[in-house]
This record gives structure tokens, C-alpha cells and sequence, in this order.
């Protein structure tokens, strides 16, 4: 039988990474809507991703449903974190939409826009290392308890 019960240090872990890619999100959706250039010093590509007809869905930033996802996987994290053991199930079906979804937008960029933005491939390691934390607990074995001593 899967367990979907991590342990402590997986969800602190997924708790931290969360955090991290909740601010990657919501510096971009800040520079989104006060239309400053984001300052590309790795891959030189941002403008053209943020600016590209697949940064937006109904005229709303992706990167601020990113951020919705990430408050939502934190949410999930630290409740698991805190006793609330069945969250965890919540938390890896957000965290493996979140991963797939990552991909796919590391397919646009490669693919279709032909540019990378540093911030959105931090935004897809967040989302990647998220749904590892997941995959590693379900094959994790649990801690057994320890064995009583008879006299």
C-alpha cells in the first residue's frame, strides 16, 4: 500500500522551495504590471518570454498563477508539516501539475519563443525539486519505531 505520509523533513524541504519559488513569482508578476524590464543576466532572453503572447492567459501574467500555485503548495506543505497528514496527497497532485506544467513552458521557450528567461527557469527548478519531494516520499520506507526491550 502507497503512503502519503512524509516524512518531517520532506515537507519542511517542500515548505522552503515553495517559499523560494513563491518570490520568483511575485518579483515577475511585480515587474509584470509596473512594466519595468526584467534584469536578465544569465540567459538574456527575459524580455522577449515576458513579453511573448504565452506570458499572459486572459490578459492575466502566468506568473501570478504561479504564485497562487506555490501559496497553495505551501499551504499543503506546512499543514502536512504541522500533523495534517492528509494534505500531503493535495500537495503531490499540485506539485506534479505544477512540474508538468513547468515543462511544457520550458518547451515553449526552447520551441516556440526561442529565448529563456532566467526567472522562469527558476520558477521550473522550484516546481521540478517540489514534485521530487513528493516522488521521494512515496518510494521512502517510513522510519519503523523502535524495537521494545523485555527484561
Amino acid at each position: 500500500m502507497i503512503s502519503f505520509t512524509p516524512k518531517k523533513w520532506l515537507a519542511a524541504a517542500a515548505v522552503i522551495v515553495a517559499i523560494a519559488g513563491l518570490f520568483d513569482s511575485v518579483y515577475l508578476t511585480i515587474h509584470h504590471y509596473t512594466a519595468e524590464p526584467v534584469p536578465c543576466s544569465i540567459t538574456e532572453g527575459c524580455e522577449m518570454v515576458l513579453t511573448s503572447a504565452y506570458a499572459e492567459v486572459a490578459g492575466l501574467p502566468l506568473a501570478i498563477f504561479g504564485a497562487a500555485a506555490y501559496i497553495f503548495v505551501l499551504i499543503f506543505a506546512a499543514m502536512t508539516l504541522f500533523g495534517r497528514r492528509g494534505m500531503w496527497l493535495l500537495y503531490g497532485i499540485l506539485a506534479t501539475m505544477m512540474a508538468l506544467f513547468s515543462a511544457w513552458l520550458i518547451y515553449v521557450q526552447a520551441a516556440l519563443i526561442g529565448a529563456f528567461c532566467q526567472f522562469c527557469l527558476l520558477s521550473a527548478l522550484s516546481s521540478s525539486l517540489l514534485f521530487v519531494i513528493f516522488v521521494v516520499s512515496l518510494i521512502s520506507k517510513p522510519i519503523p519505531p523502535p524495537e521494545r526491550i523485555e527484561d
